[in-house]
């Protein structure tokens, strides 16, 4: 493993200090390609190499709002912050930019009014629409009307909706969908309302009551206005549907999509036949009468989503479980979910319990728990390689790890209020980041620019060997045949090879640098070969014939 430490430097004139920001590790089991963040504290967003050295960098007026997106066209989708005469809550946005990769604004929407608001997120579609996350204002006389307790109520409330907006121009848009939670709520207190109910009969529904854990704290409390603080929205377009994340209700919701408007604002049509109805939730049963405390999964979470079709593990979601109110105490995990779908695709709930599962498919926490910590914000990506990426926002840190929870790469974001700052220099908690993304060298939206190492983002920055493992074998030209198996794969110290057509072989090993440093020929039908002494990481067998034809090349993981 290959660690970038940058340590004390006191020679002469060179100031004498540790790294605080910018590259701390990268090796050859992490995920080769390019992150892009956009710091809460700027109006920049960043993108940068394996190495922590800026590839581009786009400007805005306004600081996120909360996130950026690189579109597969090269634009850069964004959020941003702009003042609202009613919503001031956490995550604020209410503007829509799209830059192009030369940073030319081509197009910007503001979502917002006296009685609503974008904010926290967006999602890209593949039609080129953009699903927006928003709130929308309620009158405490309105709140009242929908079984609101009036003991739970100060200044009206903000309930969320979703609009899929169509851009139009330069600066306009369409609404050509729009799903609002205020149609699907539930509440056990006045009967002379049309949403009365027992709540646990309605886990599609959402109880206008329940004022989630932890109340009390920045972002909660019983008379909260943004009393469910949705933060994040993702799509899945093969199933067309949506996630929306509660932080305040410690769980998330999946709604249809496939509605029109007018099914979406009811209990039927789409392709559920359920309207707009809660079709799954998951992270806290409490919040629909169906458990207690102890049956809580989540806490306060962010950024829960589907893992895209095609990376490992596809399919399940999820979640940057923030643990702010665990009872273990305080401290951050990724959660992976398998959500309990039937062969017909429906959500399976198992009446009087909770939506299952019970139990995580895969979990990362740090060693000890609490060094790993953020009370808001963040998120996490599954990689093409089946690491993880994550980002700890509160401390605008990212780093990378492996399914058995070992680090492969790590960046502290060195973007504060005032800028980049100086390496050895303190962040001070201004250099949080929202989330996170890995964009492998090979997306689309790189083709035809520029995209040659500039300088570390950080000021003064301190001289460091790093390497990019670049794979200079594409998957797609690997060639297999059946007879020559290479196996365990991944691999710690003795490695197998069987070659069932008993003609003599030359293999040659290659690092991702293409540097070849192993040769033997191999006469007999099974070989053993001890391989601990190469260091962890990725390399290539090739194996040729006699007459030095290649027959075949096999990717090697080294572990341990």
């Amino acid at each position: 493993m290959k660690k970038i430490i940058l340590i004390l430097c006191c020679c002469f004139s060179i100031p004498c200090f540790a790294q605080t920001v910018g590259l701390f590790q990268n090796d050859s089991l992490a995920y080769n390609g390019y992150t892009l963040f956009a710091p809460l504290t700027s109006t920049n967003t960043y993108l940068i190499d394996n190495c922590g050295y800026m590839v581009n960098t786009w400007s805005s007026n306004y600081r996120p709002g909360e996130l950026a997106y690189l579109l597969e066209n090269g634009n850069l989708l964004r959020a941003c912050r702009i003042n609202s005469p009613i919503f001031n809550g956490g995550g604020t946005g209410g503007r829509i930019e799209m830059h192009d990769w030369d940073n030319n604004l081509v197009w910007s929407y503001e979502y917002t009014s006296s009685t609503y608001h974008a904010h926290h997120d967006l999602e890209y579609l593949p039609n080129g629409n953009i699903l927006v996350l928003a709130w929308e204002y309620r009158s405490n006389t309105e709140a009242i009307d929908a079984g609101r307790s009036p003991s739970l109520l100060n200044n009206g409330l903000w309930p969320s909706r979703v609009v899929e907006l169509e851009p139009v121009g330069t600066n306009d848009a369409n609404i050509v969908w729009m799903w609002q939670l205020w149609d699907h709520l539930v509440q056990d207190i006045d009967s002379t309302k049309a949403n009365y109910g027992v709540v646990p009969d309605h886990p599609e529904l959402v109880n206008i009551n329940y004022t989630g854990p932890n109340t009390g704290g920045p972002g909660g409390g019983n008379t909260d206005e943004d009393w469910q603080h949705c933060n994040s929205i993702d799509y899945h377009p093969e199933l067309d549907q949506i996630i929306i994340n509660s932080r305040n209700f410690s769980e998330f919701w999946i709604i249809d999509h496939s509605t029109t408007t007018a099914e979406a604002a009811g209990h039927t049509g789409g392709n559920s036949g359920k309207g707009g109805d809660v079709l799954y939730r998951w992270g806290n049963p409490e919040a629909y009468g169906r458990g207690t405390s102890a049956d809580r999964k989540l806490f306060r979470q962010h950024d829960s989503h589907w893992i895209t079709e095609g990376l490992p593990d596809e399919g399940k979601i999820i979640i940057f479980n923030n643990g702010a109110g665990r009872p273990a105490g305080s401290y951050s995990s990724i959660d992976v979910i398998t959500p309990p779908m039937d062969s017909m695709g429906n959500y399976m709930l198992d009446d009087p319990n909770a939506y299952g599962p019970e139990d995580l498919f895969w979990t990362y926490t740090a060693t000890p728990t609490n060094s790993f910590f953020s009370y808001y914000i963040s998120g996490a990506e599954r990689l093409p390689n089946g690491n993880t990426l994550i980002c700890e926002g509160a401390t605008g840190r990212f780093f990378e790890v492996d399914m058995d929870g070992n680090t492969h790469w790590e960046y502290i974001n060195p973007v504060t209020f005032g800028g980049p700052i100086s390496q050895g220099g303190q962040t001070n908690g201004q250099n949080s980041v929202f989330r996170a993304y890995r964009y492998a060298p090979d997306y689309p939206a790189f083709d035809g620019v520029n995209l040659i190492p500039g300088d570390p983002i950080e000021l003064n920055p301190l001289p460091y060997d790093c390497e990019i493992y670049d794979i200079l074998i594409p998957v797609e030209n690997l060639t297999t045949t059946n007879d020559i198996r290479v196996y365990p794969n991944p691999v710690s110290s003795q490695l197998n090879i069987s070659n069932d057509n008993g003609e003599p072989v030359q293999i040659v090993i290659y690092n991702t640098m293409g540097q070849s440093f192993y040769r033997q020929s191999l006469t007999t039908q099974t070989t053993e070969l001890d391989i601990n002494q190469l260091q962890k990481g990725i390399y290539f067998i090739q194996f040729y014939n006699k007459n030095n034809q290649l027959l075949q090349t096999e990717k090697l993981v080294k572990v341990d």
